[in-house]
């Protein structure tokens, strides 16, 4: 796959809550600098944290507004409508840089603002 058919199947299994295959898309040494969770690398802290988003948000989309690729790299400028678990609605816009090598995700970073997803972060699940 190109840089483009990986970036539109991040955004479709993203917004299809398919966590399993959204993995399979990242490189086992990735390294992401998430704005709510930090700097993470390899491709199993993700895995442990899909748990969390799994259980952590009742809704999740992630609407691409605007798509730049160059060569293996990509932004991408979305629009977040989500609800933490009890259904408290977050609205974000955000960016996303991925950089890519041979066909998976080696870097990618996010840029928002962090007070909406307040009722995600606070929240309790017991």
């Amino acid at each position: 796959m190109n840089t483009r058919d990986i970036i539109n199947k991040y955004y479709e299994v993203v917004n299809a809550g398919d966590w399993d295959t959204w993995l399979t898309l990242f490189d086992d040494n990735v390294v992401v600098d998430e704005q709510l969770a930090g700097h993470i690398e390899g491709v199993g802290v993700l895995q442990g944290a899909v748990g969390g988003i799994k259980k952590g948000y009742s809704k999740f989309q992630n609407l691409p507004k605007q798509i730049v690729i160059n060569g293996h790299e990509a932004c991408v400028v979305s629009h977040i409508s989500a609800a933490n678990a009890s259904g408290v609605p977050i609205e974000a816009n955000t960016a996303n840089y991925f950089r890519l090598e041979n066909s998976k995700i080696v870097y990618m970073a996010n840029f928002h603002d962090t007070r909406p997803f307040d009722p995600f972060v606070n929240q309790r699940l017991d």
